[in-house]
């Protein structure tokens, strides 16, 4: 059975329930009353707000306010193409599929079109939305949104300069089991992995 690269329509029954359990609670519900700018740099914000608690107690958030990026996953004679680098943050290499930041009010597809030719010099025809990440929802507003390249073609890559970067094309099942085996975390490529694996 072929697999349907579009999203469902909205009036998907399948998703009543989903919507159902997603609509505000106020046994659950926090009401924001104030909010504190704490930092601000290039990336992010870090506020702190002042918050009710649904039984009626005050409570401290620290919140990261983030842009979101997009990250695009890209299948090729049964191999997914994902960049290497060292991520300080963790002290570590990782694998992850082509990323990056998405400017203020720009368009997540053109950022993940863009991240892509930058760090891999492939274009694509066409990218198709398969997922939203929220990598830390409990005190991050940051969202991937997660295309499907379709049409690839190569072209020079041309990643920023302070961007080291090294792309690399691997088998979907073994890209799945260092997924499974915890060997690759990454929030967006586990995403993209799963994907990629229902399409064999």
């Amino acid at each position: 059975m072929a697999l349907d690269l579009m999203p469902p329509k909205a009036d998907d029954p399948r998703l009543d329930r989903i919507r159902q359990l997603l609509v505000d609670d106020p046994a659950l519900v926090e009401r924001v009353d104030e909010r504190e700018n704490m930092w601000h740099c290039g990336i992010f914000e870090a506020e702190r707000w002042m918050v009710t608690q649904p039984d009626g107690q005050e409570g401290e958030r620290d919140i990261v306010l983030h842009n979101g990026g997009a990250g695009v996953c890209v299948v090729r004679d049964g191999r997914m193409c994902l960049v290497r680098q060292y991520r300080v943050a963790l002290g570590r290499m990782t694998l992850e599929i082509p990323a990056g930041k998405i400017d203020a009010s720009e368009d997540p597809a053109v950022c993940a079109a863009r991240e892509l030719t930058e760090e891999t010099g492939l274009v694509a025809e066409r990218l198709v939305p398969i997922a939203v990440s929220r990598s830390a929802p409990g005190f991050t507003n940051e969202r991937t949104r997660v295309y499907f390249a379709e049409g690839v073609s190569q072209h020079p890559a041309s990643p920023d300069p302070d961007e080291f970067v090294d792309v690399v094309w691997v088998p979907v099942d073994e890209v799945v089991a260092a997924v499974r085996a915890g060997i690759i975390q990454d929030a967006k490529t586990v995403i993209s992995a799963l994907f990629a694996a229902s399409l064999a």
